[in-house]
């Protein structure tokens, strides 16, 4: 069993260079590479010497989630650039709980900038709890770490310097964000939000 990195169907981008693509496109790819890499060598140890090679495949197991949630998250990342910008509906599911929780769209998409605002790598993830029947806006540094588990992903806006720095400085971060939301194909956001309530 063997990951394959997905290709995406782009559009030209606002904001958001074909070169800048390019490169986050090519590390996307670095994380299916790795994960592969992971999974093969820790099978080739256990079937090598599972007991003497116990340290080794323990930290490999350890690097798996900083690997694996990486690739996922480009996926979802890339996902939502696919087929061009769409403007969210006024009138669906996503549109009420956005309004519930943030007071309005516009409510939600400043609370999406504004936690994009914080210092550091990371990403923003938005996720839906069936349990409260509410969406949760969360930082997330490193994407193995911080997630909140077993909420499915609604959207993801990859923080990472390797996501903007083609484009963009690091001081103009919020452009980048402004961008990327431009961008955004929200009838894939919609449908996330459908298949989790």
């Amino acid at each position: 069993m063997t990951y394959t990195a997905r290709t995406f169907a782009l559009p030209t981008l606002t904001g958001l260079s074909a070169d800048q693509i390019a490169v986050h496109l090519a590390l996307y790819e670095g994380y299916v590479k790795h994960t592969n890499l992971i999974l093969d060598t820790i099978k080739n140890l256990r079937e090598e010497d599972a007991e003497k090679n116990a340290f080794v495949i323990n930290e490999l197991r350890r690097r798996l989630g900083f690997e694996f949630d990486g690739m996922r998250m480009h996926e979802y990342y890339f996902e939502q650039l696919e087929g061009g910008s769409t403007v969210a509906s006024n009138e669906g599911n996503l549109h009420t709980a956005a309004d519930q929780k943030y007071g309005s769209w516009d409510g939600f998409i400043a609370h999406l900038q504004e936690v994009a605002g914080t210092r550091g790598i990371g990403w923003v993830v938005v996720y839906f709890d069936k349990t409260l029947g509410t969406l949760h806006t969360a930082w997330v540094d490193d994407h193995q770490l911080g997630q909140l588990s077993g909420l499915p992903v609604i959207l993801a806006i990859d923080l990472w310097e390797h996501a903007y720095m083609v484009d963009y400085k690091p001081a103009q971060k919020k452009t980048y964000v402004e961008a990327f939301l431009a961008n955004v194909n929200w009838a894939v956001v919609e449908k996330r939000f459908a298949d989790a309530s």
